[in-house]
């Protein structure tokens, strides 16, 4: 069996615990790097480096080798071992930010936005065949009393020996109510399951369109080798102190200066005071001047009119406000509780931008 790459130099602790936990599963299986991810039709060489702690790996691949494990030892792992190697595993990924690891949280993210918009799909198509069915039923159950309602106004007495002789009358018209509200309770859920697949539908587009930013970024980063220089700042606005101090302890992980202020005013004097922010979080309900009418003074001014903004509201991701947000200027707009890798992502993504532009400008 080929040995195990070493531990890669100059880990995070988290991340270093996360690879000996690894290793240690991966040990018991007693096969080659190789032949293993022959075996789970892998690349040896991403595996390899899931191992030596260089690249945190995604969640599936961790149970992938749990279950591989305990097929090999005959025996399952513990609720309470699992548990520990999630533990891990979480603290691992919050503590890197590499452009790759922001990619794949965005596609993993993606992916499940896609399973939620084919789910909808598939629950939209059956609530549209039910309701159709019940429609139906209730068009040939109005056939009927209207032939019965109209043999009985033109003859009374007809009518009522009619009556005599189909006494389901009110077990029809019985029938015709519950099927009414059970038509209503369907329209009501395929209504539902239509809204919530246009809303998996419009994030898996912002994802793609996210991950193309990403993907560029991450390509020049590649191929152009960048000379060490002053990272740009990040000004958050909040008006809440707990949430400037929840964003400013998400964001402390990057090399960057972050500017936290708490109105749309004390905002435009920073922009006064600093000219090479890469972007702006801010949120949507402030006192006195809010997130839209901040960002609408921001975009009059030359000098900070393309700093991009990020909305950060609880408000939700409802589409008046988006687009509210949008037509304000905002490159983006973000429902609290907010994910914080994908806020680090994002952040990251701007910056990445920033300094490409200003590698330009310095070119020309």
């Amino acid at each position: 069996m080929g040995e195990l790459r070493p531990l890669a130099e100059n880990l995070t602790p988290q991340a270093r615990a996360l690879a000996m936990a690894l290793r240690e599963l991966f040990e018991a299986l007693e096969v080659s790097v190789r032949r293993y991810a022959a075996r789970r039709v892998r690349d040896a060489g991403t595996f390899s480096r899931y191992l030596n702690g260089s690249r945190v790996p995604p969640w599936e691949v961790v149970m992938d080798l749990f279950t591989d494990v305990a097929e090999h030892r005959g025996m399952a792992a513990t609720p309470d071992t699992i548990e520990l190697v999630r533990r891990l595993h979480r603290a691992a990924v919050e503590t890197s930010s590499s452009p790759r690891h922001a990619m794949e949280v965005l596609e993993q993210q993606l992916a499940e936005a896609d399973r939620v918009s084919r789910r909808s799909a598939a629950r939209g198509d059956a609530l549209s065949d039910a309701l159709l069915d019940r429609k139906h039923r209730i068009a040939d159950l109005e056939v009927r009393l209207n032939q019965m309602e109209a043999e009985w106004s033109a003859e009374r007495e007809r009518a009522e020996r009619l009556a005599a002789a189909n006494p389901d009358v009110t077990d029809l018209l019985h029938e015709r109510d519950r099927l009414q509200e059970e038509v209503a309770r369907l329209s009501a859920q395929l209504n539902q399951a239509e809204k919530q697949r246009d809303e998996a539908e419009a994030r898996c587009t912002l994802l793609e369109r996210q991950l193309e930013v990403v993907e560029q970024v991450q390509a020049v980063a590649a191929v152009t080798p960048v000379a060490p220089q002053a990272m740009p700042k990040v000004l958050v606005v909040d008006d809440q102190p707990d949430n400037l101090l929840a964003m400013t302890a998400v964001l402390a992980t990057l090399d960057q200066e972050l500017v936290a202020v708490s109105s749309g005013r004390e905002a435009l004097k920073a922009l006064l005071d600093h000219d090479d922010f890469a972007v702006i979080i801010m949120d949507v309900q402030m006192p006195d001047m809010d997130g839209y009418e901040t960002a609408a003074h921001i975009k009059r001014r030359l000098r900070t009119r393309d700093v991009p903004i990020i909305f950060l509201t609880a408000m939700g991701a409802d589409p008046e406000h988006s687009a509210r947000g949008y037509a304000a200027g905002a490159v983006d707009y973000i429902g609290k509780p907010f994910d914080p890798w994908v806020l680090r992502a994002k952040v990251a993504v701007f910056t990445g931008i920033y300094l490409e532009q200003r590698r330009l400008a310095g070119e020309q």
